[in-house]
């Protein structure tokens, strides 16, 4: 059995809709083509070229690969492995049924059934080496380096906690894997998680909200480490802090996702000091029970996750006060945009 990487669009829009339905899909625009029949990899390579005129050879040698591969070389019984943008985890399936097509599905028409084994695994949980490898841009692609497979599979056995062998970061791709570039934003992004946990544990994060939050300009109280009822930080505006709009701010640094009974702690929070605006900060994200009460509270509450954070962070970054700086090092980087799938 084979383990592949297949990502729900380019920017992973499409991520609900595969876990809802329990499928993966090829989602790329344009291609109309019953692949079902298909007799060999030529012949997907033909009807892609005759889709896409206007590509450049390169591409459609990309493109034809990966569609290839999603249609004639997955089979029943091997892994799926899915980042999920939103909340920086990631979902693992069983391929449970053939390449199907289905022109009424329009977007999704072509797709495959899943069975997910587990949609919330951290990040954190796996080597560097295997994130590099679910980090590659391309929208399918089997991952084979390093045992990747069997370590996985040895992942679930062990309730998909970490395995305890960090291996090695290897940046050179094979040609079999179609892994020739990786998206490195996000391996920047797991890096600076890393550290984050690294020196903000606890307590630390709230700390970390604050620095972001007065690098905004705003002026700030932050509560002492222990029991805070519900109010880590308040922030508002003006020199002295006197002026709208006035935030009051929940942070949690657990390990697992927040749930409705903490949001509801942060709206009583909001009443008692008289706050216009609430931040939820989780960095381990929130339950899908958090996620339903947005729409009645939009124009007062936002919800930070990890990646919101990262976000933030690095949206300031240089505003930040020099101590902290010294203790989360970045350096701005620029690099060449993939143009594949």
């Amino acid at each position: 059995m084979a383990l592949w990487c297949i990502k729900s669009g380019k920017h992973c829009e499409h991520e609900r809709k595969f876990l809802d339905d329990s499928r993966v899909c090829l989602t790329w625009d344009g291609l109309n083509v019953d692949m079902t029949a298909a007799p060999n990899p030529d012949w997907v390579v033909q009807k892609v070229i005759e889709t896409y005129t206007d590509l450049n050879f390169r591409t459609v040698r990309n493109w034809a690969a990966q569609i290839s591969a999603f249609a004639l070389g997955i089979q029943i019984g091997d892994w799926v492995v899915m980042p999920r943008r939103v909340s920086r985890k990631i979902a693992i399936g069983e391929v449970v049924s053939n390449y199907k097509f289905d022109s009424s599905e329009g977007t999704y028409q072509h797709y495959r059934e899943i069975r997910w084994l587990n949609t919330e695994i951290p990040r954190d949980n796996f080597d560097q080496d295997l994130l590099f490898s679910f980090g590659a841009f391309l929208t399918v692609c089997r991952i084979r380096r390093n045992n990747a497979e069997e370590r996985v599979r040895a992942m679930a056995a062990n309730n998909w906690m970490p395995l305890g062998i960090e291996r090695p970061l290897v940046v050179e791709a094979e040609s079999s894997d179609f892994n020739s570039q990786a998206d490195l934003e996000q391996l920047a992004s797991d890096a600076i998680a890393r550290r984050i946990i690294q020196k903000f544990q606890g307590h630390g994060i709230a700390r970390l909200v604050d620095a972001i939050l007065r690098a905004k300009g705003f002026t700030t109280h932050l509560s002492p480490e222990g029991p805070d009822h519900g109010i880590d930080l308040l922030a508002s505006s003006g020199a002295f802090g006197f002026q709208s709009p006035r935030i009051c701010v929940q942070v949690k640094s657990g390990d697992t996702p927040t749930g409705e009974q903490e949001f509801t702690q942060l709206i009583g929070a909001m009443q008692k000091v008289k706050a216009d605006q609430g931040i939820f900060v989780s960095w381990s994200g929130f339950k899908t029970t958090v996620y339903r009460q947005v729409p009645a509270h939009f124009f007062n509450i936002r919800l930070w996750d990890q990646a919101d954070l990262i976000e933030q962070l690095l949206e300031n970054y240089d505003r930040l006060d020099p101590d902290l700086k010294s203790e989360l090092p970045l350096k701005q980087i620029w690099t060449i945009a993939s143009d594949g799938q």
